[in-house]
């Protein structure tokens, strides 16, 4: 049952890593514009607002009725996805990329959801396996975005198309052996949850969540470009985008520990002050490979230490029935709307201010976090 887990996390977090690498190269390619790029990355991320939530709920009655339950729904989403990518390769104007590009999104909102509901559920018996298990995700990451990266230099950026989608297609193919799980469900009250949300300290907590997403904008949708455009090759780009997942892995090792020794707003004010550190010496250091490279080990606060706090937080603020509401509505409000808002703001700042003042409105979403949770947020 892990293996067949494992192998799934791998493919699918294989694709996600050549595509979010390099997917701002091959638009570049295409001749767009950095708004219009910005524009296109950020419709995985308006996606993410509402398609989770959707799925979730169709999950239960379209499993139901599908042959083989849910792993067969996620095979399908996976190879809708997979198609849909393959199309995006011939799509003739940025019309059609957005529209496949939101199609893409769309299906694969879906798929990680409920595999992880499916692989807590199987896992319940032994809770300390999970992390194991999804641990093989982040390896796929980082195989793809090696392997993707030395390609470029001795071929068309094009190329890496048809492999994102080939590697989803993979994950289609492992969802077929997904364990079947029995998930569950519980239902929030509404008006406990409006209740909760009313209090002082977590509506901060989400301005401050939000202030982080905003401030990677520029990150998911430049970095890559950037470091390119300065003459890095893209191997070197695929290497430091490995050493941020690398430092998240060590971050997700000791995780244990932090919480022991830290409070959860100690976690969270240093990861939002690490934040505003990295985009500084991104923007500014672009020169210094060195610079470079200690901003990238600063991932495993900006999003490793930085995500399992805030997880932790929105488990104790919305306990018991309310904690799957409290958990939608963290991604929502940060990784939806927050992602969305963070790369359009950078795509229009790239381009009327350059990269430097783009990654420094970066940094300064990532202080003004740091000062509403020191301000406002006690846990």
């Amino acid at each position: 049952m892990a293996l067949r887990l494992s192998c799934f996390y791998f493919a699918y977090f294989a694709h996600l890593g050549a595509f979010v690498a390099y997917f701002s190269l091959w638009l570049q390619a295409r001749g767009y514009s950095p708004p219009e790029i910005a524009a296109v990355l950020a419709v995985p991320a308006f996606l993410r607002i509402v398609a989770p939530a959707l799925w979730g709920w169709l999950a239960d009655g379209a499993a139901a009725r599908l042959r083989g339950g849910q792993p067969a729904l996620v095979a399908l989403l996976s190879a809708l996805a997979a198609a849909s990518l393959a199309m995006l390769t011939q799509a003739s104007d940025l019309h059609a990329v957005f529209g496949w590009v939101a199609l893409t999104s769309l299906f694969t909102a879906g798929v990680l959801p409920l595999v992880d509901a499916m692989a807590l559920a199987a896992l319940s018996a032994q809770p300390g396996r999970y992390g194991p298990v999804r641990l093989w995700g982040s390896i796929g990451f980082i195989a793809s975005v090696l392997a993707a990266g030395a390609w470029p230099d001795r071929a068309p950026v094009t190329v890496l198309l048809p492999l994102v989608a080939a590697l989803m297609l993979c994950a289609a193919f492992s969802a077929l052996a997904l364990p079947h799980a029995h998930t569950g469900s519980r239902h929030a009250d509404p008006r406990g949850a409006l209740q909760v949300q009313r209090e002082p300290r977590v509506a901060v907590f989400f301005a401050a969540c939000f202030c982080m997403t905003v401030a990677h904008g520029a990150l998911y949708a430049f970095y890559s470009i950037y470091l390119v455009r300065t003459g890095y090759s893209t191997m070197t780009v695929g290497a430091l985008w490995t050493l941020g997942v690398l430092a998240e892995i060590a971050v997700f090792v000791v995780l244990p520990a932090l919480f022991r020794r830290f409070s959860l707003r100690a976690m969270l004010i240093a990861s939002f002050a690490a934040a505003a550190v990295r985009f500084v010496a991104i923007g500014w250091g672009v020169d210094s490979l060195v610079l470079l490279t200690l901003a990238q080990l600063l991932h495993g606060l900006t999003f490793g230490s930085y995500h399992a706090a805030a997880i932790a937080a929105v488990q104790r603020m919305f306990g018991g029935a309310l904690a799957v509401r409290g958990q939608a509505l963290y991604a929502s409000l940060s990784y939806g709307l927050g992602g969305a808002a963070g790369i359009l703001l950078s795509g229009w700042s790239w381009g009327a201010f350059g990269p430097e003042i783009t990654f420094a409105i970066s940094s300064a979403f990532g202080a003004a976090g740091a000062l509403l949770v020191a301000w406002k947020f006690k846990i």
